[in-house]
């Protein structure tokens, strides 16, 4: 079977997807809607549109979206859904995740993540560099952990919501669908669904529902 693997989006993001997906074995090539202006990305080609990928995915084992926006990367992924393209998860080898835990498709784990016991992980989600997901915490689809954020245990968080960078997250919370997170902060609170973050304690400076 072919080990030749599509990014779509020539972005920073998608860079370091590429060399985790190479150190995986894969062979790379991306597919960004900035072509033709852009038609490399470092070393790697880019090919196409997303359109183009779509057209031609049979080319290919799969593909991930390498797109840090959360509501831009859930589109994508559901493009390529509708073409039942595969969408891997692509793991760096010095992250640690329980044989216990579950990650879903699409999803991307970075170097020094630590994801532990019967932790959920959604489609699509990013769980970033020595960023850590404690036990039983559930992330919904296409959340955003940062580098070194912290997640502790019993803890839900919801669709499209950023954590970032740094930031504290106390066990057993339950934070909502997109919910903006500051770095640094430490939340020790639930927080509603649309709400932006920040602080330590974390206190809401933005609630879409007010």
């Amino acid at each position: 079977m072919s080990k030749h693997l599509a990014i779509i989006g020539a972005s920073g993001h998608g860079k370091v997807i590429a060399e985790i997906a190479e150190l995986l074995g894969y062979e790379v090539s991306f597919y960004d809607d900035s072509f033709p202006e852009k038609i490399t990305v470092e070393h790697w080609p880019v090919r196409g549109t997303l359109l183009d990928f779509l057209s031609e995915h049979d080319l290919y084992c799969g593909a991930v979206v390498g797109i840090g926006n959360a509501k831009i990367r859930e589109f994508m992924i559901s493009q390529l859904y509708e073409s039942n393209v595969i969408t891997p998860i692509i793991q760096h080898p010095s992250a640690i995740v329980s044989s216990y835990a579950s990650i879903g498709d699409g999803s991307v784990i970075m170097p020094g993540a630590v994801i532990n016991a019967f932790a959920s992980i959604g489609i699509g989600c990013i769980v970033n560099s020595n960023s850590v997901i404690e036990h039983d915490c559930k992330l919904e689809n296409f959340v955003h952990v940062c580098p070194n954020a912290a997640v502790a245990g019993g803890t839900t968080i919801g669709k499209r919501t950023w954590v970032g960078i740094g930031a504290n997250v106390r066990q057993m919370i339950t934070i909502g669908a997109d919910v903006l997170i500051g770095a640094g902060s430490a939340v020790v609170n639930d927080i509603s669904q649309g709400t932006t973050v920040v602080g330590v304690p974390a206190k809401a400076i933005k609630d879409k529902n007010a």
